[in-house]
């Protein structure tokens, strides 16, 4: 079942699939994000991870029109340490290097302290990279 986070116009700015076969939540995010935007849609998509018992997150950014940079401090400080409470261990970022949303996920990558995390333009390699966690 996808669950959908719409804003105060009626868009919906994420969607969130458990994914049991595989054991990850995917998310993906859509068009311009503001402040609240990814406060709620993080905690959101946290709780279904910690509901599913799930460690790995499969985060797609490449619908995001614009830079979260806005958020940063509050997801490396507040939101990586929760999510890694919740469960967390493996999450991979769908990204455009060339975007603004790219600079933002490279930004997040390069402070994260919190779980393991990745870049990836490639689903499949994203994927596999999750799939590896419960190999281990």
């Amino acid at each position: 079942m996808t669950k959908e986070l719409v804003n105060p116009f009626g868009r919906v700015y994420l969607t969130i699939e458990e994914d049991t076969r595989n054991r990850f939540i995917y998310v993906n995010w859509m068009g311009y994000l503001t402040e609240e935007n990814v406060k709620s849609g993080a905690k959101a998509y946290t709780q279904a991870l910690a509901n599913a018992g799930f460690n790995c997150v499969l985060n797609d950014t490449r619908l995001i029109i614009g830079s979260w940079n806005h958020s940063m401090d509050w997801v490396l400080n507040e939101w990586a340490p929760a999510a890694a409470k919740a469960g967390l261990k493996r999450f991979a970022m769908l990204a455009n290097p060339e975007s603004f949303g790219g600079s933002s996920a490279a930004l997040f990558l390069q402070e994260l302290k919190d779980f393991e995390a990745r870049a990836f333009d490639n689903p499949d390699a994203a994927k596999k990279w999750l799939a590896e966690y419960y190999t281990l």
